[in-house]
């Protein structure tokens, strides 16, 4: 039989890294951790862990069980809530994770009206690239994701869509054709910087690039001469108006990459969430999305 504590115990090692690490973060000591791991292997017949150098390597056996420890501590905590909120009549919160992008040029206004529509939802943004917010949504760690194109997977639910169109842009005095620029990219794992390599290969060219860690401090760059970039028109709205940066004509631009609000495909929306997502489209924000 597979214990909570047990459970928890590996959680600990897979986020960590090693067994000295998790004993530190859980305030045990090292030989129990390693006794909870060693009761796990052996009440499932295979090892979940395995020495790597200094450090501890997951087995194929152990990523399974950590998806599926994961999602029990979830569920467990939803039950909890599901309680609660029997108990108090209602108790509503929606947990959004969110692009980069999206939480500094989109979410903010969004959030701003629905707070004061609906004051009693509790509201949770998580910010992370885009690898990252889906697999919150697939371990029951956020209710929505505001993201690009969801994986391919029974898991995500498109609800709704918002246009979203990728510019490249220069300052007036950055005089370099797309060919021969300085290209400012986001970090790996993030949607813009997938889709600007995507495009290199379509547009058969291989520029300078220079990698940045959001898209508010590559708009900073652009504008400071550094190079051009490929930022959403959210982003770049007040500038292009203003003047202070320009489109630059390249083969295959503008991109255009929906953002898609994205909600389980495995469980119901929670009661919090289906009013945000009422809230996106109602204010047009999003449009209901419409599979092809």
């Amino acid at each position: 039989m597979l214990s909570l504590n047990q459970l928890r115990t590996f959680l600990a090692v897979v986020e960590t890294g090693s067994v000295g690490s998790a004993a530190e973060q859980l305030a045990i000591s090292q030989p129990a951790v390693s006794a909870a791991l060693a009761a796990l292997s052996e009440a499932l017949g295979a090892p979940i862990v395995e020495r790597d150098g200094r450090r501890t390597r997951i087995t194929a056996a152990g990523e399974s069980l950590a998806l599926h420890a994961r999602r029990v501590f979830s569920t467990l905590e939803r039950a909890r809530e599901d309680a609660v909120s029997a108990a108090q009549r209602e108790a509503s919160r929606v947990r959004i994770a969110t692009v980069t992008t999206v939480a500094e040029h989109v979410i903010a206004r969004l959030l701003h009206g629905f707070r004061r529509q609906e004051p009693e939802v509790d509201v949770e943004l998580y910010v992370a690239n885009r690898d990252r917010v889906w697999d919150r949504l697939r371990n029951w760690e956020s209710d929505l994701v505001v993201g690009g194109r969801p994986p391919r997977d029974a898991l995500f639910r498109t609800l709704a869509v918002r246009a979203n169109e990728l510019l490249l842009v220069r300052a007036p005095e950055y005089d370099a054709d797309y060919a021969r620029a300085t290209w400012l990219l986001r970090e790996p794992g993030s949607g813009t910087r997938a889709a600007t390599q995507s495009l290199f290969t379509s547009i058969g060219v291989d520029p300078p690039v220079l990698t940045i860690g959001s898209n508010s401090a590559i708009r900073e760059c652009v504008l400071a001469g550094l190079g051009v970039s490929l930022l959403s028109r959210d982003t770049v709205e007040r500038e292009l108006a203003s003047g202070t940066l320009i489109a630059l004509p390249a083969p295959g631009t503008p991109l255009v990459r929906n953002w898609h609000l994205v909600g389980p495909g495995d469980r119901d929306l929670p009661a919090g969430a289906a009013k945000f997502a009422e809230y996106a489209i109602q204010t047009q924000t999003f449009e209901v999305y419409s599979r092809p």
